[in-house]
């Protein structure tokens, strides 16, 4: 690595770091020790500490080789190091305990020192005793640092229990990503990129060896990766050190445990019961079963045997000799008995086998579609069946496709993509079989990749499929509308089903979507639950082209006999689609409880890459009920759903949602968090629909925190025609907060058009709120005659749409609109009323708005801080907050849309009334106001 060591991910093990030289530059001294797994840096972090300590000497001494350690001989090479006693200096007898320690502080002198101790757990005993002893008196250590090293396992070690410790983990997928980016450059291609971080698990060092095993062409993506792409060698080089001193009887029970857990990865450990009788068949005694001679390889856990990590148990299997495997997986299979555990004794003699055995095979395919089988084991089944089908057989790659679409619902993607790369690499198939192919491929582009790429191999998936396999072509084209839906692409969607082109772009009816209820991504498709009964699929197909073709009469039959069937449902996946029509149809409460429905059956039946969608349907249902708090819970649920099945673009739109939850709390921190992480998914993946949320979630914040003209600026281009026009089922969500932003920004002009375009849109009914929202729009662009009426109008078709905090917003704008009508007591109840509900919402920008309001009328809202701001109008407030953020008087006048005089008139009021000279002393005071407010 060139210059100062760069880590990535280690932020906590950084700062524990740093708190130790801080004590040692200040004379206090004190020891961290830093236990981990091997290959996640610890060696790293103590170059990275020795590089920046810069107060005084480092002594770093390396990590002793097994096979060198002599008596005293780590020690001996720390005192020479220290220019204190050479070897023989040292007693046959060792160090006195308090020897090392007055050594160290004899050769600090004073000054600070820090002593870096690679491998601790390796010195000789009497070494280590001297080191731990030295350690564990930070107060006696004056100025010296002691920064020790230490395997995970070794950390309880008496020597060096009781110390400060930190125990970096793997580090996670952004760390590891930037880690590979810095390593390899520009030229990966994504899927490597994604193959080579999931086969590391986070080992910085197993990285590097697989990095080290790919060719460029491999790495570009124009040669296929090996097979395995960690094996035996690289995760021996990483982990296995400790793998080498175990005796051989020791050796082999693990590898049994090993073997057994590779049957059944999802259970997270070995069944011991069998592994201890596959060691007794072969003469291993009690001796090695013994969990104390593992050597912190592995541990037993009730009747589980656990690995310490993933990795050691991969380089256990991966690492022994292909004969030692065998023999471990034939000793299994012969210790399974009896009729339930069939499959994992063919599983076992599928792995012990030297040669492929087709009729093994037809077993193996037969067993896994059992009843009671479930899905990552009958995945594995399928793959392993496929292993010992010819290559020239089209059952192969027919196996190899049902394993990919099993591991892909079970939540393991990248296990799909190895089993569909060797499907689609078999020549020679019946169209029918390259159609399942293509499908599988495309639902898993769906969950993780460009929604235009995934829409293309599955609308050529129903190509294939449709003379042969009815069934499967319908969830190719059901999954082809729910990519084109995601990418914003509304005649896509009409052509997935079927339908004829629709209205040319620029018309007055297709272009906005209307009829398609905002917030309603189309139900996912799986090979398994394409559709249901012939009649179920042709109702939602023909709703949701009616829908698409704002025709608004013809969709609500079909969906309605939709979500009718779904009463007497159990299939989670249709339940899904049932919830998005009940969306449709506006009907919230249904598709809050069919969407809940089809979420318990999910998860009941582990569909764990169906649960983060289901997920992100009830965040959608709650947001349009106006339910942000429970929207975000649902939110932050699938966003470690999504993350577990491999879904990035399902975290993207989560995120969006998320940011708008956050916009409603005015948490701009956690907005640009989330629209961050849903924008850096949704621009590479081509995810309009999470594009279009996310930037309205951001000018939410603006227009909350009164910066009408950034709000305006952001959602003119999403509500208005031109190629930067929103999704097509989101855009008309934004339009009210666009019309109020336009209009407090002095540019009311810009608004009539898009309202219109919302008037037809509401008039179909898919939006419980839209009316009132509608209402309110005009309100804001009315005459003084007309406003009124429209206000009270809008607050009262509220009241049946629910929804704290639209009704708030149209509450605070209905009294700004009174209070400049020189009607003060009338805007008083209607911003008493618009701050409770804000309040309830925790939406406190708009608190703030609507206190600053209460104040202009001449009232001051109870709890409210009588701080030193509180004599200034809005607009006052408004000013001294931007020229406190640094603004010129123009900036601050484009700002606000308003002339350079208007702000020099206000800002010399806000000046005279605060008593302030400067703006220096204008920002300090903001900035105090805002600590005590």
């Amino acid at each position: 690595m060139r210059g100062t060591v760069r880590l990535y991910g280690r932020r906590t093990e950084l700062e524990a770091v740093a708190a130790l030289s801080g004590r040692v530059r200040s004379g206090r001294g004190g020891a961290l020790l830093i236990a981990a797994e091997p290959g996640l840096g610890r060696t790293a972090l103590l170059r990275r500490a020795a590089a920046d300590f810069g107060a005084g000497p480092v002594l770093h001494t390396r990590a002793v080789p097994a096979e060198s350690r002599l008596p005293y001989s780590a020690l001996h090479a720390l005192l020479c190091a220290a220019g204190g006693a050479g070897p023989a200096g040292v007693p046959r007898s060792g160090l006195a305990p308090g020897a090392l320690l007055e050594l160290l502080r004899t050769r600090a002198a004073g000054r600070p020192l820090l002593v870096c101790v690679d491998d601790a757990h390796l010195w000789d005993d009497r070494s280590r005793a001297a080191l731990g002893f030295a350690a564990r008196r930070p107060d006696a250590l004056s100025a010296v640092g002691l920064l020790l090293t230490a395997a995970a396992h070794q950390a309880h070690d008496p020597d060096l229990a009781g110390l400060p410790v930190v125990r970096p983990g793997p580090l996670p997928e952004h760390a590891a990503g930037d880690l590979l980016d810095e390593l390899t450059g520009e030229g990966v291609d994504p899927a490597v990129r994604q193959a080579l971080l999931h086969e590391a698990e986070g080992n910085p060092a197993l990285l590097k060896a697989l990095l080290g095993r790919l060719s460029p062409a491999q790495l570009s993506g124009h040669a296929p990766l090996p097979r395995p792409l960690a094996d035996g060698d690289a995760l021996l080089r990483t982990v296995g050190e400790r793998l080498a001193a175990l005796p051989p009887d020791t050796g082999f029970v693990l590898l049994l445990a090993a073997a057994a857990q590779e049957q059944t990865p999802e259970t997270g450990g070995a069944d011991a019961a069998l592994v201890a009788r596959a060691a007794r068949a072969a003469g291993i005694g009690t001796r090695a079963l013994d969990a104390g001679q593992w050597a912190g390889v592995a541990r037993c856990d009730g009747d589980l045997i656990r690995f310490a990590t993933p990795l050691l148990r991969r380089a256990v299997h991966a690492g022994a000799p292909a004969a030692r495997r065998r023999a471990a997986h034939h000793l299994l299979a012969t210790a399974l008995t009896g009729d339930r555990h069939r499959l994992a004794r063919l599983l076992h003699r599928a792995l012990a086998a030297e040669a492929p055995d087709p009729r093994l095979a037809a077993r193996l395919a037969a067993a896994a579609s059992a009843p009671g089988v479930r899905g990552p084991q009958r995945s594995l089944a399928l793959a392993r069946a496929a292993e010992h089908t010819p290559a020239d057989d089209g059952a192969r790659t027919s196996r190899l496709t049902a394993a990919a679409e099993l591991a892909r619902l079970a939540g393991h993607p990248h296990r799909a993509r190895e089993l569909l790369a060797a499907a689609r690499a078999g020549g020679g198939v019946h169209d029918a079989v390259r159609g399942r192919a293509e499908l599988a491929a495309g639902l898993l582009g769906l969950g993780d990749g460009p929604a235009g790429d995934a829409q293309a191999a599955l609308l050529v998936a129903a190509g294939l499929l449709g003379p042969y396999d009815p069934r499967h072509a319908l969830a190719a084209r059901l999954a082809a509308m729910e990519a084109a839906w995601a990418a914003g692409d509304a005649a896509g969607c009409v052509t997935a089903l079927g339908g004829a082109d629709p209205a040319p772009a620029g018309s007055a009816t297709y272009p906005a979507g209307q009829g398609v209820c905002p917030h309603a991504p189309p139900g996912r498709a799986t090979p398994y639950a394409p559709g249901g009964s012939g009649a179920s699929y042709d109702d939602y197909r023909g709703g949701m082209l009616a829908a698409l073709r704002a025709r608004p009469a013809e969709a609500r039959g079909p969906l309605r006999r939709v979500l009718e069937r779904a009463a007497d449902d159990d299939d989670p996946q249709r339940l899904l689609r049932a919830g998005s029509a009940a969306l449709v149809l506006g009907d919230i409460a249904a598709a809050l409880r069919v969407t809940a429905r089809g979420l318990a059956l999910g998860r009941a039946r582990d569909h764990v890459a169906l649960v983060p969608q289901l997920l992100e349907h009830l965040a959608y249902a709650e947001l349009r009920a106006g339910r942000h708090a429970r929207a975000g819970a649902h939110a932050r649920e699938g966003l470690t759903a999504g993350h577990r099945a491999g879904r990035r673009n399902t975290l993207a739109h989560l995120h969006a949602v998320l940011a708008l939850v956050a916009s409603v709390e005015s948490d701009a921190a956690a907005v640009a968090g989330h629209v961050g992480a849903a924008m850096a998914i949704a621009g590479p993946h081509g995810l309009a629909q999470a594009a279009t949320l996310a930037e309205w979630a951001s000018a939410r914040v603006d227009l909350g925190r009164g910066r009408a003209a950034e709000a305006a600026a952001r959602l003119g281009p999403l509500v208005r025609e031109g190629p930067r026009r929103g999704h097509f089922a989101v855009r008309m969500l934004a339009v009210p907060c666009f019309v109020e932003a336009a209009v407090l920004a002095g540019r009311p002009d810009d608004a009539p058009a898009v309202v219109e375009e919302f008037a037809a849109w509401a008039a179909h009914g898919g939006d419980p709120q839209a009316p009132a929202l509608l209402a309110r729009c005009r309100a804001l662009l009315a005459g003084p005659d007309e406003a009124d009426t429209l206000f009270a109008h809008a607050l009262a078709l509220h009241a049946p749409a629910g929804g704290d905090f639209e009704w708030a917003r149209t509450q605070l704008l209905y009294g700004k609109w009174l209070r400049r009508r020189r009607r003060p007591r009338e805007a008083r109840g209607r911003l008493r009323d618009a701050l409770v509900a804000f309040e309830r919402s925790e939406a406190l920008a708009w608190v703030d708005q609507t206190r600053a309001e209460l104040r202009a009328t001449g009232d001051v809202a109870a709890g409210e801080p009588a701080g030193a701001l509180s004599c200034l109008t809005p607009q006052q407030l408004r000013i001294a907050h931007c020229v406190a953020e640094g603004a010129t008087n123009r900036e601050v006048a484009q700002r606000l849309s308003v002339s350079h005089r208007t702000v020099d008139h206000h800002l010399r009021n806000v000046f005279a009334q605060l008593g302030v000279r400067s703006r220096v002393e204008l920002s300090r005071l903001v900035e105090r106001a805002g600590r005590t407010g």
